[in-house]
């Protein structure tokens, strides 16, 4: 017979071993990743998209890729600066900066991005398709880049330039995504050249692992279902806009198509957060299409996942940076 303190003294033993049992379990049982998700922005221009995109930052945690273009850095008395490839000089195919007050709130914006965390990657500068660019073209589309970035305080005569802003422009920018996605053989030795860690131009069938091809890192907006038949959609606004309503306004169908984005973004999430955990990849504009359904969605998806203890929103670079190819799987590819 056992008495009260031989019970009380077997309780024990058995709760301990349960505790060392469920211990050893917990330890045995692989973690799981967190759950990545990259949000970025094409061409970054006007002004109330950069404030309205910071304070999404700022609400929800999350910190965004802006893919900036340079010309929007210069003013209509400096865009002769720019020359692209066979083009004249002072020519883009998204216009310039309104004003050079406009370009002041502008670097002040990408500044403050900054300091917050986000990153501002490469655009390029007058949005042309440099399919047939050789790697020439893309080396004096990067060199302009560069230096219009670099010295569009002093080029616009804006003064207050802030201390930093040179090793910014000089080391800061590591990313790159081609106007319309459109790449060519000249692009990856040019990116490599100009020191560039990633290129974000790619499509994918789904949501992908970033490939590491020769030193640089390729990610691929994924192709995701998308209404009521569930056909696949580059995850972009553009491409939402164009399936939406053909790329023309419909401001009296936004709040369907602000509904159908969300509910597109939501499921792609959904996929990768109850499976295998692959980052998604979100692409943006600063053009409010179908009076802003898509930045609605962004907002309302952004607001419900980015603040899950075991979800990631983060840049581009931010990703690198937290990742490597052992602990997060960057693919390596074996082509030449």
């Amino acid at each position: 017979m056992i008495n009260g303190s031989g019970m009380t003294f077997f309780s024990r033993l058995c709760a301990l071993a349960l505790f060392l049992t469920s211990s050893l379990a917990l330890a045995d049982t692989p973690r799981q990743p967190p759950q990545y998700v990259i949000i970025s922005f094409d061409s970054a221009s006007f002004i109330p998209q950069w404030e309205r995109s910071r304070a999404l930052g700022e609400r929800t945690g999350a910190r965004f890729t802006y893919f900036l273009s340079c010309v929007y850095l210069l003013s209509p008395e400096t865009k002769g600066l720019y020359h692209a490839p066979d083009m004249k000089a002072g020519r883009s195919n998204i216009g310039f900066a309104a004003s050079r007050q406009d370009v002041k709130a502008r670097l002040q914006q990408i500044w403050a991005a900054h300091q917050e965390g986000h990153e501002i990657a490469s655009h390029g500068c007058g949005h042309y398709d440099g399919t047939k660019w050789s790697a020439a073209d893309w080396n004096k589309e990067f060199d302009q880049f560069h230096s219009i970035l670099r010295d569009a305080w002093m080029i616009n005569s804006i003064p207050g330039e802030p201390d930093g802003w040179q090793e910014f422009a000089d080391n800061g920018i590591k990313g790159f995504r081609a106007p319309y996605l459109a790449v060519g053989p000249g692009l990856s030795v040019a990116l490599v050249k100009n020191g560039f860690a990633y290129d974000a131009s790619a499509v994918s069938r789904g949501p992908a692992r970033p490939l590491d091809k020769g030193g640089l890192v390729h990610f691929s907006l994924p192709l995701i279902p998308e209404g009521p038949a569930k056909k696949r959609v580059i995850a972009m606004d553009y491409n939402l806009y164009v399936r939406h309503s053909g790329g023309f306004e419909r401001p009296s169908e936004a709040s369907l198509f602000a509904e159908r984005a969300f509910d597109a973004f939501r499921a792609a999430f959904e996929r990768e957060y109850e499976g295998d955990r692959v980052p998604l990849q979100l692409g943006f504009h600063f053009t409010l299409m179908n009076n802003g359904a898509y930045w609605q969605a962004l907002e309302r998806f952004a607001e419900e996942v980015c603040g899950k203890s075991d979800v990631r929103c983060v840049s581009y670079q931010q990703y690198l940076q937290e990742t490597s190819a052992h602990s997060a799987g960057l693919h390596q590819s074996t082509e030449g």
